[in-house]
């Protein structure tokens, strides 16, 4: 069985995120969604909130499983057997960090490979900050996330 990992933050996941997850698990006998508690980040939901938000937007997917993960996310990638991480490419600016970031893994784990999947087009420009951003200034994300995203944001960032 050919196991991938998806890591990120996913603070909130977006429909980029979606399309990246559906192209891998076309590829992958299963793809697990690796949600980092990443300490030095301040999150807007925090991990368990990010992978419920996840779960109900992922159910159409029958490979797919979601979990959380703190630390190097190639020994978290052997923890769950997966030989392969998935990293999603948006822009040109995107490959110079990822790029570097995959040899740095392979480094660390040269049984673990990286693959770069590049989402539709029409989703290039979107990144789960700027969807933060525009809601918190009270504009519409309606278009960039799941339905139940949306209702969690709007939540989060309801005006007083």
């Amino acid at each position: 069985m050919k196991i991938a990992i998806y890591p990120g933050s996913f603070d909130p996941i977006t429909n980029g995120h979606l399309d990246i997850l559906e192209r891998g698990a076309k590829i992958f006998d299963k793809v697990v969604i690796a949600v980092a508690d990443n300490m030095r980040k301040e999150a807007v939901f925090s991990a368990r909130e990010r992978m419920d938000l996840i779960k109900n937007c992922t159910t159409a997917f029958e490979n797919v499983e979601i979990d959380r993960f703190t630390g190097l996310v190639v020994d978290y990638a052997k923890s769950v057997n997966a030989s392969v991480i998935i990293r999603g490419l948006r822009q040109v600016t995107d490959f110079e960090y990822e790029f570097q970031m995959a040899l740095m893994n392979r480094q660390l784990n040269d049984n673990i490979d990286t693959i770069f999947l590049m989402p539709h087009e029409k989703y290039t420009y979107l990144s789960s900050s700027v969807v933060r951003e525009i809601t918190e200034l009270d504009g519409d994300v309606s278009r960039f996330v799941p339905e139940n995203v949306l209702k969690k944001l709007k939540n989060k960032y309801r005006r007083k």
